[in-house]
């Protein structure tokens, strides 16, 4: 067995479930399975609760499921998280852990969960990368890009991906879910929140997209080799779908604009990229429309805005959800003001257009 995570916990008391379910479950679907089972919780993640499982003969799995409690509407569907993690898996160079079974039966844990691979390596949540050569940072940067241009290359239709989502208006869909969301999550007036609201629908550029979208592509979202500067496994795709590659790519840049001190959404503003071995923002994004056929990537600022504004949402639903005691992390009510910071600097960005 491989080492452990060092986030590991004993199950927290709201997420406990009938774990000897689960093991029959596993004996049933899960090719190898042997018991008996061990189950421990990862302490990141904010939207779905994750454990690490351990089987008799050493094996080590990973499981999603469902929060406890009231959920959002369209919220935790770890069904199509499943779905993309198999069709990229088995048909892709897009590096995913392997998929073993979805359960869909209630009766058995009482939510619905996923059971896939479990891959050895870091999650780097620090955009930082202490302790790593600036020359490997440089190298983990360019292959994050470079998996991120390749899932945005994959012809969903060809993967059996063609009705994962609606082709077309992705980014005028986003806003008015996020909209819905945050306004069903508020717990303050925010400002710049309600500006963004009427801004951003009449604003969006020309020229739309269709792609597989991560939803939340970031270096925390991956995993690292054990001891190689390249990814292995990308994870959490749960806000995936059919969209406009441009929102992913603005999404995953949005570092370069956080400061220091934010906890996971710490960044790069006002950082000595090239002492730190990142490339500029400008090199990726450049290197980034080369690996997909693009001459230039316009309106950027408007992508960065589209992607806080969605992100002061997702942020939102977190802290909510802490405040209501459904949190999947000890650490979400410790968001209460990163919507306001998120649409602030969304608001800064694009208000001279306005």
């Amino acid at each position: 067995m491989t080492a452990l995570p060092a986030n590991l916990t004993p199950v927290r008391p709201n997420h406990v479930f009938d774990e000897a379910a689960l093991a029959a479950f596993m004996k049933d679907k899960v090719e190898g399975y042997k018991g008996p089972l061990r189950v421990l919780q990862f302490e990141g993640g904010q939207s779905n609760p994750t454990f690490h499982l351990t089987d008799g003969g050493g094996r080590e799995y990973v499981m999603r499921k469902k929060p406890p409690g009231k959920l959002l509407p369209s919220a935790h569907q770890v069904d199509r998280e499943y779905r993309v993690i198999k069709a990229l898996g088995e048909n892709t160079d897009v590096p995913v852990p392997k998929a073993y079974a979805l359960c869909q039966d209630t009766n058995v844990i009482g939510v619905d969960f996923y059971i896939m691979e479990f891959k050895p390596g870091r999650i780097l949540d620090d955009p930082m990368m202490p302790g790593i050569a600036p020359a490997d940072r440089g190298k983990i940067f360019d292959s994050m890009n470079d998996v991120l241009a390749r899932i945005h290359n994959v012809d969903y239709k060809a993967i059996g991906l063609g009705d994962y989502g609606r082709e077309g208006q992705y980014i005028q869909r986003q806003i008015g879910r996020w909209t819905q969301l945050y306004d069903l999550s508020q717990t303050e007036h925010i400002e710049s929140m309600e500006s963004l609201k009427k801004w951003l629908p009449g604003n969006i550029p020309e020229g739309d997209e269709t792609r597989i979208n991560h939803g939340d592509y970031r270096l925390g979202n991956t995993i690292v080799h054990p001891t190689e500067p390249r990814i292995v496994a990308v994870l959490d795709w749960e806000l995936s779908t059919l969209g406009h590659p441009l929102a992913d790519l603005g999404y995953n840049c949005m570092t370069y604009h956080f400061g220091k001190g934010f906890g996971a959404s710490s960044g790069y503003a006002g950082q000595d990229l090239k002492t730190l071995g990142i490339p500029s923002e400008q090199d990726y994004i450049a290197t980034y429309a080369k690996r997909t056929g693009r001459d230039g990537i316009p309106h950027w600022d408007f992508y960065l805005a589209f992607s806080l504004f969605r992100l002061a949402g997702i942020v939102q639903g977190v802290y909510k959800r802490g405040l209501d005691g459904n949190a999947s992390s000890t650490t979400a009510t410790k968001y209460g003001n990163r919507a306001r910071y998120m649409a602030d600097m969304a608001w800064d960005l694009v208000k001279h257009r306005a």
